[in-house]
């Protein structure tokens, strides 16, 4: 069975001076999150979220998903994996575009060597699903650290 996700934007104005507003149409979990150009596109900008604050989110967190399957089916579940994930918007040519999402995951593995865990952290980058969705056209990384 397909899960299907639902998101719902209202936007209000030209792109440099308008606004909207983002809500998670299918759980309901955020409603009227802010978003404009300006906290898009310039680096200081609180308040308000972006598509690519919400990319990340997604990113780190499917890739969390991800890693801790990867760790549970070799026989080292993880007990915490602490993952940031952060995407970079530039110019690039005449426009805009998502240029990479760099992935840090600082994981407590109990039972897993440093090898282990860089293989798990790897295969979690190339293969969960907003991976998969951003491969070939954003750069994708990993940062790995083991607790010991």
């Amino acid at each position: 069975m397909a899960a299907v996700r639902q998101a719902h934007v209202i936007w209000n104005g030209d792109l440099p001076t308008g606004k909207g507003s983002v809500s998670a149409a299918s759980s309901g979990v955020f409603k009227d999150l802010e978003v404009t150009w300006a906290r898009r596109s310039e680096a200081d900008a609180q308040g308000r979220t972006s598509p690519e604050e919400l990319l990340a989110a997604a990113h780190a967190s499917c890739y969390a998903m991800a890693l801790s399957n990867g760790l549970g089916q070799a026989g080292t579940p993880p007990s915490l994996l602490d993952v940031t994930a952060t995407v970079t918007f530039d110019r690039v040519g005449g426009g805009f575009k998502v240029v990479s999402s760099a992935l840090e995951v600082r994981g407590s593995v109990p039972g897993a060597s440093e090898a282990e865990f860089q293989k798990a952290a790897t295969d979690a980058k190339d293969n969960c699903p907003i991976s998969q969705a951003l491969k070939g056209n954003v750069e994708l990384s990993v940062k790995a650290s083991l607790a010991r």
